[in-house]
């Protein structure tokens, strides 16, 4: 008699609404495997009998062959006693116990589905909720574990003969595809207009969304993670006046294409930028404008004024390429203003009567639907960065992917910041960084917060025990946190030992070797009590020394001279020696009496508290070169200044500017400081003798390129180290990013940047729970304690 084993095989991972079921099944049955396979909390668990040689065959390459969308990260398996039986079946879930596996993102619409959708003998022809085990919303309709149609808000819609065979049959590609639908049984479409809105009738929704559209019309768009408002990119009239019901400022606008021909004479495309775009993923990609490309039938002056980037992404759900219209439908719009649901600075919109509510004063019409999203889930936005991807917002199509730590972590939240707020949740090895949650000012978002807390706790089985918040003590994350940790520690993180510390646990630093943290951003609170961001710290994840900072320059009026880099470029000015003198852009840009009032809170040092922010100095030179007086979204100036780097960038080696530096006391207690003064006298003589904008931010970028590498070799000098990681929201800036990493190489460092978590505060998160892990002890709830030394020295 042949010999029958029997073995018990768990698969961790991303294995639950990727097909991975059918998968087993498959393999199995090809094996002359019988046994079953389940969904539980801990992962999907098998059973197989057979064969001694075909039960090995079948737990040898079972993650290797695994299908696309699935992420195996262990595979365990043991021998169990033959039970006997024959056949292989799927069996229904079982949940309870904590729970151990891990949901796919959403995934845009396959190329199988796109096919049947756009096909008129197809029954799912032009059906808006085309979906298959390959494609569709899998995280944002999640309402609990293990993942089965029970589990989602599909479990609302009882399938159809029709969709119940395909969703039972091994072969079909819809076999356990939990959001399967069709036009007899699935979610529906709605179009809304008129006041109070009602359902327009006798007409199909998306036809007439598209005519509206086409008329000049603002619509609010349901899609997979919140409401989008669309209008048509090329219509002047539509666009301008989205910006102004959105209370948007000047911050771009993202746009919606049908496929990347569309965008070819606007924008430069490279391999990298062309797999972005059409994966299956689908962010924003900022991608840069053609110069002097003649665009203004295609997109209008105001989607993106003054950006030297237009942020672009493909459709991604039925709805959108139905939107954008199918070969052979009437012509319509070819790109759409595709931007977030909400007024600025209120998180996006998920709910139906909210959106009626809070879109009211926003849109023309509402295109919605039926299918409640459960998980709120803004765009993800990256560029690309020396033919790697730099993420920005990391968010729908990757969370709740998480991240490999190179350490073990306790339980824990980290809170992250105030601003592109993102939180993260660790144990063991694994962190989950949650979605975009946005800028904490509002008391929506506050609530948006919780909610996306205890969800990410719900679908990961982390309860954390331990938590992290940055220093800062009026950020209202950390205030939330703090006010519900009961007797839990809560450890303060100083802002850019967060940073730092994110981008080593990105690239799987163990914290053995301090680095060379090139942190520079906007603001972050520092030990004295000023404002810091021009910082370079030698930071492990137990502490940090600061080594080199930005010379202080006072703030005034703190959050006005934000809005207003003039401001900036005055008080720079007056701390380097130099004149307000009328003929300089940043003076002739201040009216008279803020000038004369400026001078005074100065002069008497009042409501100015010193800043070392980069982020701030590159508002400075800014104004003082023309470029941007006045910042209507953040980092505008600084975008702008960019912007007019790239057509100067090739006259760098003339003429270029150089920070004076400091040394500081060697051993001893003051850290290097590196001056602006000179490079601010220099950029005022090339204003003065005419030099054009372009050439002055060229030099300036050049300026602080080269300081990044004096800086670092100075610290090699002085420590043995030779990693540097560049770090924070001035690196989102791809020229001097590009510019500190080719000079760092050439010196040899090795160079760390940011790829797949933000450089900026929506990466914080994740330093912050490498730094709490690692802390030498762990302080009561509330103390606000900064792991390790946070000694002022080089």
């Amino acid at each position: 008699m042949e010999a029958v084993q029997r073995r018990r095989v768990v698969v961790r991972g991303v294995v639950q609404g990727v097909g991975f079921r059918p998968y087993v099944y498959t393999r199995a049955t090809g094996l002359g495997l019988a046994g079953h396979v389940t969904n539980t909390p801990e992962g999907v668990v098998a059973e197989v009998e057979g064969a001694p040689a075909a039960v090995a065959a079948f737990c040898e390459r079972l993650a290797a062959e695994a299908p696309p969308l699935a992420v195996v990260d262990a595979v365990d398996h043991h021998e169990v006693p033959v039970s006997g039986g024959a056949g292989f079946t799927i069996v229904a879930s079982r949940s309870g116990g904590p729970a151990r596996t891990l949901v796919s993102p959403d995934v845009a619409t396959c190329a199988d589905c796109l096919a049947e959708l756009a096909d008129p003998a197809d029954r799912r022809h032009r059906h808006p909720f085309i979906t298959c085990t390959h494609c569709g919303p899998r995280f944002t309709i999640v309402t609990g574990l293990p993942y089965d149609r029970a589990h989602t808000t599909m479990a609302r819609f009882p399938m159809c003969t029709d969709c119940a065979r395909e969703y039972a049959d091994p072969a079909d590609r819809r076999f356990h595809a939990q959001p399967v639908a069709c036009p007899a049984c699935g979610p529906r479409l709605r179009l809304l207009t008129g006041s109070p809105p009602r359902e327009a009738t006798g007409a199909d929704p998306v036809a007439e969304a598209r005519r509206l559209l086409a008329d000049g019309a603002i619509l609010a768009v349901k899609g997979l993670g919140g409401y989008h408002l669309a209008c048509d990119a090329a219509h002047a009239g539509a666009v301008a006046e989205l910006r102004r019901r959105k209370a948007r400022g000047d911050k771009p606008f993202a746009l919606m294409a049908r496929e990347p021909a569309d965008i070819e004479r606007l924008v430069h495309l490279g391999p990298a930028e062309r797999d972005l775009l059409t994966g299956p993923v689908r962010p924003i990609v900022l991608l840069r404008r053609r110069p002097g490309a003649d665009a203004q039938e295609l997109v209008a002056d105001a989607v993106a004024p003054g950006s030297p980037d237009l942020g672009v992404m493909l459709p991604y759900t039925p709805v959108h390429h139905l939107l954008l219209g199918l070969r052979g439908d009437p012509p319509g719009p070819r790109l759409l203003v595709m931007t977030s649901g909400n007024l600025s600075g209120e998180p996006i919109v998920t709910d139906d009567t909210e959106a009626l509510d809070r879109l009211a004063r926003l849109a023309d019409a509402w295109l919605t639907h039926d299918r409640p999203i459960h998980v709120p889930c803004d765009d993800s936005v990256v560029r690309v960065c020396d033919g790697e991807a730099l993420t920005l917002r990391r968010s729908r199509g990757h969370a709740p992917l998480p991240l490999t730590l190179p350490l073990s972590v306790p339980a824990t939240l980290a809170a992250g910041g105030d601003l592109k707020n993102a939180f993260c949740l660790g144990e063991g090895r694994k962190a989950w960084l949650s979605a975009h949650i946005g800028d904490m000012d509002d008391l929506a978002t506050q609530y948006a917060f919780e909610r996306a807390e205890q969800q990410l706790e719900s679908v990961t089985g982390v309860t954390p025990g331990l938590l992290a918040v940055d220093r800062h003590p009026g950020y209202r994350s950390g205030r939330l946190v703090r006010g519900r940790a009961g007797d839990r520690p809560v450890l303060g993180v100083q802002h850019h030992h967060a940073h730092i510390a994110s981008a080593m646990a990105e690239h799987g630093r163990d914290g053995t070797r301090k680095v060379i943290g090139v942190a520079f951003d906007g603001t972050g609170y520092g030990d004295d009590g000023a404002v810091w961001g021009g910082e370079v710290l030698l930071a492990d994840y137990a502490g940090y020394t600061r080594f080199a900072h930005l010379a202080y320059v006072p703030l005034p009026g703190g959050d006005a001279a934000v809005h207003r880099p003039y401001r900036m470029a005055l008080s720079h000015l007056r701390a380097a020696g130099l004149g307000w003198d009328p003929d300089l852009p940043c003076t002739a840009a201040c009216p008279p009496e803020e000038l004369r009032l400026l001078r005074r809170q100065l002069e008497r040092n009042l409501h100015c508290v010193p800043t070392s922010s980069m982020g701030r100095l590159f508002d400075a030179v800014s104004s003082l070169a023309g470029v941007c007086h006045h910042a209507g979204y953040e980092a505008q100036a600084a975008i702008e200044l960019e912007g007019a780097a790239l057509a100067g960038s090739g006259t760098w080696a003339d003429g270029g500017y150089a920070f004076a530096l400091h040394p500081g006391e060697h051993g001893g207690g003051r850290p290097v400081t590196a001056d602006p003064a000179p490079v601010l006298a220099a950029v005022v003589a090339d204003v003065r003798a005419g030099t054009p904008k372009a050439l002055i931010a060229a030099r300036f970028h050049a300026a602080v390129a080269e300081l990044v590498g004096t800086l670092a070799v100075l610290a090699r000098e002085r420590h043995g180290l030779d990693t540097v990681a560049l770090t924070g929201g001035v690196f989102a800036n791809t020229v001097l990013s590009r510019a500190c990493a080719r000079l760092l190489r050439e010196r040899g460092f090795t160079v760390l940047r940011h790829h797949r978590v933000p450089p900026n505060d929506g990466g914080l998160a994740l330093g912050q729970l490498m730094v709490a892990a690692c802390a030498p002890q762990h302080p009561q709830q509330g103390e606000g304690h900064v792991p390790g030394g946070t000694r002022q020295s080089a």
